[in-house]
């Protein structure tokens, strides 16, 4: 069955996934001055009051809002609110977003229509993961004044951007540390071919003295003053987690540490990837519907 799409605003992601959608279905964008679209086959409203029909699926950013009030349009001279959008949308319809707060959710679903978080799917949890962690190594290719292959790379947690680094870095001839919390955890690191470190031991220990790159994905406080002063100062550290972020900035800066909090990789270095990804997750979500 062929879907109709509205795609309203987002970045570079969000072009390539209207260009995948569109190959199969009618998709119609706004929230978009410049046309950086394709094919011909997308419709490019002005704005939402010349949007030509009711969608089968309202395709929102990642993130949604930064204010719980209008659309994320970094291409877009002008605004959209978030109200505006809940006319665009049959009653049976859905709307598909990404970080969708419980307000913006309320608006939708006060008319009867569903609402879907993708960011919250696992599918799309794993594609991330794969190319948060390519992304993390060009920084490390980029800032490094020496290879990857021999270096002494600590990774703290073992989760899918843990693994993704590990499988990555194995290929560049990395000697790999995971350290992690949980004992299942550090026997996934082994199944790996790491060696594993207990992050409550890490003070002071060989794996971080010795560390030409550390990478943390855990996404709370575990870099702080006292490990990072036994860091050696030629480290470089990446820092994958989501905020409130894993390392103590300010910290760093004050120990002379070349850190780099690196957020939202996938949408910064492979936009086109991305969004095929997000696109690739809402078909799924919409055949399961379907079912």
């Amino acid at each position: 069955m062929s879907e109709r799409y509205i795609i309203a605003g987002g970045d570079m992601r969000f072009s390539a996934l209207a260009e995948q959608l569109a190959e199969k279905d009618r998709v119609c964008t706004v929230g978009f001055d410049r046309n950086i679209f394709s094919s011909d086959r997308i419709i490019s409203a002005e704005n939402v009051m010349s949007v030509p029909y009711r969608a089968d699926c309202l395709v929102l950013p990642l993130p949604v809002s930064s204010d719980g009030i209008t659309l994320n349009a970094p291409f877009y001279s002008g605004t959209v609110s978030l109200s505006e959008l809940t006319s665009c949308v049959r009653k049976d319809g859905i709307v598909l977003g990404g970080r969708i707060s419980s307000g913006v959710s309320e608006l939708f679903t006060s008319k009867g229509i569903e609402v879907v978080d993708y960011f919250e799917r696992e599918e799309l949890a794993v594609l991330n993961a794969l190319a948060t962690a390519e992304g993390a190594l060009q920084i490390a290719l980029e800032e490094q004044p020496v290879i990857i292959s021999g270096s002494n790379v600590l990774i703290l947690g073992m989760g899918r951007i843990a693994k993704s680094l590990i499988r990555i870095l194995q290929g560049f001839g990395a000697h790999i540390t995971a350290a992690a919390r949980k004992y299942s955890d550090m026997a996934w690191a082994e199944i790996f071919g790491c060696d594993t470190a207990e992050i409550s031991s890490l003070a002071d220990s060989e794996p971080l003295r010795k560390a030409d790159i550390i990478f943390n994905t855990v996404p709370h406080l575990i870099l702080n003053e006292e490990l990072l002063r036994c860091c050696n100062k030629s480290c470089l550290i990446i820092d994958l987690a989501s905020k409130p972020g894993g390392m103590d900035m300010d910290a760093a800066g004050r120990l002379g540490l070349r850190a780099i909090w690196a957020l939202s990789l996938p949408g910064k270095t492979a936009p086109v990837s991305s969004g095929r990804m997000i696109a690739r997750t809402i078909e799924n979500i919409l055949r399961e519907k379907r079912k």
